[in-house]
């Protein structure tokens, strides 16, 4: 958690193409192009306001990333905060108009309020190269979901069949050097490599999910059982009103992270493992089988947290 005091704080709304700028304690407002020269623009003009600051920016499905590695590399704090609790935390004070120019002074005003409670973005080497190449692949995937059921349709026409055989040949290729080079960049990595050996020696994560794990939660192993449950959408939240108790749901986190816990998950469910004895114990309780495999993936993934945190205090040098 962020437990530093921090001079200021800085809310940032990020779209595609352009990012806007609030400092908690001012109502001015900045905007700036989202790209590299946008933020060396930045970066000059708010440098004294930067200084000992907390910067806070909403997760926007990856258009925050640039920026987030251009201000680790000032070593500015950040934190990347989940859009449903910043939404949350809007609503409780009224406020249902949206603007970006609203959303970057809420931001701020979430950092300094929250900040205690907030865990630090870290960053690893090629971490932007890493998830964008990661989430190419996912794509990639998706896609070939869609040929291989398109080939096939009943009754399909030979000349659109030979098509989709000619495209999954070339996304499957596709998919291939994608992994190629990801397990590359990881391999030239002694952490990221220390990383991956430590995921795939827990049951049911193999060598794509723990390269997933890397790609999109680079955070993991500094966040407690809490946050990395809420990160990843996998901590149950309550649905009551009055005297009506529903069943508690997942809900907002990161989509990429429960899709490769998910397949980790049914592979751990059919594992000889205390994860196959924890589903089953929830089954025999009267859970249904989706209950009890997404408990199943918050239990991995609060696990794979523990553990790279105690890969992490192995490597800290001790004092002599």
């Amino acid at each position: 958690m962020s437990h530093k005091s921090y001079k200021n704080f800085i809310g940032i709304d990020i779209g595609k193409f352009e990012f806007v700028v609030a400092v908690h304690g001012s109502k001015q407002v900045q905007s700036f192009e989202n790209n590299a020269s946008g933020w060396v623009i930045f970066g000059k003009k708010f440098k004294s306001e930067l200084k000992d600051s907390l910067v806070i920016v909403e997760a926007t499905g990856g258009h925050e990333l640039g920026l987030i590695l251009f201000l680790r590399k000032l070593k500015i704090a950040i934190h990347r905060a989940n859009a449903r609790k910043v939404k949350s935390f809007i609503r409780s004070f009224g406020h249902l108009a949206k603007t970006d120019r609203l959303d970057a002074l809420a931001l701020a005003r979430y950092g300094f309020e929250r900040h205690p409670y907030l865990s630090l973005f870290e960053t690893v080497k090629n971490a932007l190269k890493l998830y964008e190449m990661a989430q190419r692949r996912r794509h990639l995937k998706k896609f070939l979901v869609q040929e291989k059921n398109r080939i096939q349709a009943p009754h399909i026409d030979e000349l659109i069949q030979e098509s989709c055989r000619v495209i999954i040949g070339v996304v499957e290729e596709q998919i291939k050097k994608i992994d190629q080079s990801l397990q590359y960049f990881i391999d030239q990595d002694p952490v990221l490599k220390e990383r991956q050996k430590v995921l795939e020696s827990i049951e049911g994560i193999g060598p794509i999910t723990a390269r997933d794990l890397i790609c999109f939660m680079p955070e993991l192993g500094t966040l407690n059982h809490k946050q990395v449950a809420s990160l990843a959408g996998l901590a149950p939240h309550a649905n009551e009103s009055g005297i009506f108790k529903g069943q508690r749901r997942v809900k907002g986190g990161r989509s990429e992270v429960r899709t490769a816990l998910f397949m980790a998950a049914m592979a751990a469910r059919n594992s000889n493992s205390r994860f196959k004895v924890f589903y089953e114990n929830l089954i025999a309780r009267g859970k249904k089988p989706m209950v009890a495999l997404t408990a199943l993936m918050r239990k991995l993934i609060v696990v794979a947290n523990a553990r790279l945190k105690e890969l992490e205090a192995e490597n800290i040098p001790t004092s002599t």
